[in-house]
C-alpha cells in the first residue's frame, strides 16, 4: 500500500497513478479475469509489474483473487463507478 498521507485522496491518487493500475481496474470491470488473460489484455505488461500492481490494489481492498481469477471487490466496483464519469468527460472534452 502507498505511504499514508493526511489526505486519503492523495493516497488514492498515488496508487491509481502508478503504471498499469487504472488499466487493471478497467480490465476487471465486468468479470473475474485469470492472471494470464489479464496480462494479455494489458498489452503484455511485465509479470513483475502486474504482480506488484495486483498486490498493491489487493492491499487497498480494491482487487481480490478469486477461484476464477482477479476481480474487483465491492469497494473496487464502487471506485470504478466514480471513475466512469471521468471517462465520459474525457471523451467529450479531450479526445473528440
Amino acid at each position: 500500500m502507498p505511504v499514508k498521507h493526511r489526505h486519503p485522496i492523495a493516497d488514492l491518487f498515488d496508487l491509481l497513478g502508478r503504471r498499469w493500475a487504472l488499466r487493471v481496474l478497467w480490465e476487471l470491470r465486468d468479470d473475474p479475469v485469470p492472471y494470464r488473460i489479464l496480462r494479455e489484455r494489458c498489452d503484455e505488461v511485465s509479470t513483475s509489474v502486474l504482480a506488484t500492481r495486483l498486490r498493491e490494489l489487493a492491499a487497498a481492498s480494491i482487487v481480490e483473487q478469486t477461484p476464477d481469477g482477479y476481480a474487483l471487490t465491492s469497494s473496487g466496483r464502487e471506485l470504478l463507478d466514480h471513475l466512469r464519469p471521468l471517462n465520459e468527460w474525457s471523451k467529450r472534452n479531450i479526445w473528440h
